[in-house]
């Protein structure tokens, strides 16, 4: 059988423990078997020194965990962000003042609530096309989740159409935020995966809730494939977050044999994190306008 072609990086999983990403680099290139230690301090070394080194050196905070307390990670920073953007109407704590009427005093149609389905599936089939192409291998983490909604979807604008409605083509506003999800995935991970979360979390949460009331008001209480999840939908998304952690504390980007062994092993630095969590706004802004076209 012909070996693989596949740099290191692509034919090891994202998640896969660095000493094996080393043990495969160093099987397809012996000759690179020094490192020099960050920062250029000292001389050579052997490079598997150095790496079982660096992935048997327990840090503070797995120590902590390891005792007992378990560090919960960078996706509780996302969703503290997110609390503060959310209203009282859409969380119990939500601390933004709404300007709209609360949900239960809404007056939606089906030709509204379509035009949002249909925006909606163009956003779920754009960011699950992102994940399957990976052009980060960190994205292939979120792969298969559980979560996905663009085949619910799909059944759902199937079932309107059964019932004698037209289903609309996209509005420029999901277009206008597929569009930009695109842009972002290529050049901007950090940001991606802030919408990533934001997307699918908030859908679990308030998305049901709103799903509840509109099904009340124009769907004789019909729930939607939209709103149902296979498996136990809480076990579902928290290994969505040990995975969003994971991201927040692996290896940038995977393995790059031009790379030091100790980037390898880097988290995203707090600027990194910081700039995800700047995203969030803008996250909110376009979620919410697709949001609003059920009232349209």
């Amino acid at each position: 059988m012909a070996s693989s072609t596949l740099p290191i990086s692509q034919s090891l999983p994202f998640s896969a423990h660095p000493r094996a990403i080393i043990s495969a680099f160093l099987g397809k290139h012996p000759h690179r078997l020094l490192c020099r230690p960050r920062g250029g301090a000292g001389g050579w070394m052997p490079l598997r020194t150095m790496v079982v080194s660096a992935t048997t050196t327990e840090t503070p905070k797995k120590r902590q965990a390891a005792g007992g307390t378990r560090d919960r990670g960078f996706v509780d920073e996302m969703r503290a962000v997110a609390m503060k953007l959310h209203t009282r109407d859409q969380a119990k704590e939500g601390e933004k003042t709404s300007e709209s009427p609360p949900v239960s005093k809404w007056e939606p149609s089906v030709e509204g609530y379509l035009r949002f389905l249909v925006d909606s599936k163009l956003v779920y089939d754009t960011l699950e096309t992102i994940v399957q192409k990976a052009a980060y291998p960190s994205y292939a983490e979120f792969r298969s989740t559980g979560l996905e909604r663009s085949e619910k979807l799909a059944k759902d604008l199937e079932w309107f159409k059964d019932q004698g409605h037209t289903i609309p083509e996209p509005s420029s506003v999901g277009a206008s935020y597929a569009k930009y999800l695109e842009e972002l995935s290529e050049k901007d991970p950090q940001a991606f995966i802030c919408h990533f979360y934001n997307v699918y979390f908030a859908h679990t949460a308030g998305g049901r809730m709103i799903g509840r009331k509109v099904a009340e008001k124009i769907l004789d209480n019909k729930e939607l494939e939209f709103y149902k999840w296979d498996g136990d939908l809480s076990q579902l998304l928290q290994n969505v977050r040990d995975k969003l952690n994971r991201v927040a504390s692996s290896a940038k980007h995977g393995f790059s044999p031009e790379l030091f062994v100790p980037h390898l092993l880097q988290s995203w630095s707090r600027e990194e994190k910081d700039h995800c969590l700047e995203e969030t706004e803008k996250s909110f802004k376009y979620s919410g306008s697709i949001l609003r076209l059920i009232l349209s």
